[in-house]
């Protein structure tokens, strides 16, 4: 008989194409993985991957396990997503990941609020960018994920992951507090330098594109991750920033102006799984949100 144990790392495996890239995922060793996949094979009768270089190659048996392995891990998923909604306790972990700017006025004071409410609540957060996240919900290393949308760059979604709309946002210019204008035009920006997060992120992706679709091919000089930093460029007169409301900085001495074409950004929350602590986390970011 085939063990269900081997046959979840096998079809990580076959799904990952890479030993390595699967034990980071089930975070195993890569010598676990590979002890797995050799007592399976035992187990079947035959082989069922073939190395190439440092990925592997499946061959037509382990083709055919593979996609029954993937079914079971879905039963077996869908099995925990049907047991956790019935579990109607909010406690153990939490494990949630997050935008910077939504983790520090959202998902902290909404955790905050849970943690008094459920103190056998035992939440576990880490920060970065959305893509990154996204893939780390999928493979269930996470259980919700809050992350950026931005309207003429919206994020991809993996499929079979429940979204929710959190919030809607505009999103300014932040000129030096000397600049007059009361307006600013995309296409006008020509001259401008600018600061941004880190190429690859979708704040990035989003500038570049909206400057681009208006006309002008930007001058990025600084790339950080946090607003409260590009704001400290721009109020020095080093840079002008596109920030969204709620990552403003009360203190910041720059001025934010509304753009030509308008700029939106949503914050939008995915998850993986039913069990209630996610339900009550929404709810608490939704509260806030309202307050």
């Amino acid at each position: 008989m085939l063990s269900w144990d081997r046959m979840k790392v096998f079809a990580a495996v076959a799904e990952q194409g890479s030993v390595t890239r699967a034990a980071e995922s089930l975070h195993l060793t890569g010598p676990g993985v590979s002890q797995h996949i050799r007592k399976l094979e035992k187990e079947a009768g035959t082989t069922l991957v073939e190395r190439e270089g440092r990925s592997i190659r499946l061959t037509p048996a382990g083709r055919a396990l593979a996609t029954r392995a993937a079914a079971m891990s879905a039963l077996a998923e869908a099995a925990e997503d049907d047991l956790a909604s019935i579990d109607t306790d909010v406690a153990g972990a939490l494990r949630v990941g997050a935008v910077a700017s939504a983790l520090r006025r959202l998902v902290v004071p909404a955790l905050a609020d849970l943690a008094r409410t459920y103190p056998l609540l035992r939440p576990e957060v880490v920060d970065g960018e959305g893509i990154d996240l996204l893939d780390r919900l999928q493979h269930r290393t996470l259980d919700l994920v809050v992350f950026e949308s931005w309207d003429h760059r919206p994020a991809t979604v993996p499929a079979g992951i429940d979204v929710h709309t959190l919030h809607t946002e505009d999103v300014h210019l932040a000129v030096p507090i000397e600049d007059n204008r009361e307006m600013a035009t995309l296409s006008g920006e020509t001259e401008s330098i600018w600061t941004v997060c880190p190429s690859g992120s979708d704040a990035h992706s989003a500038l570049v594109h909206a400057l681009r679709e208006a006309g002008v091919e930007p001058t990025i000089r600084y790339e950080v991750s946090d607003y409260s930093t590009q704001l400290a460029l721009v109020e020095a007169g080093l840079a002008v920033a596109l920030v969204p409301d709620t990552a403003r900085v009360r203190t910041a001495r720059v001025r934010y102006l509304p753009t030509e074409p308008a700029v939106t950004r949503s914050l939008r929350a995915a998850s993986s799984t039913r069990i209630p602590a996610v339900g009550a986390l929404l709810n608490a970011m939704n509260v806030i949100l309202a307050g």
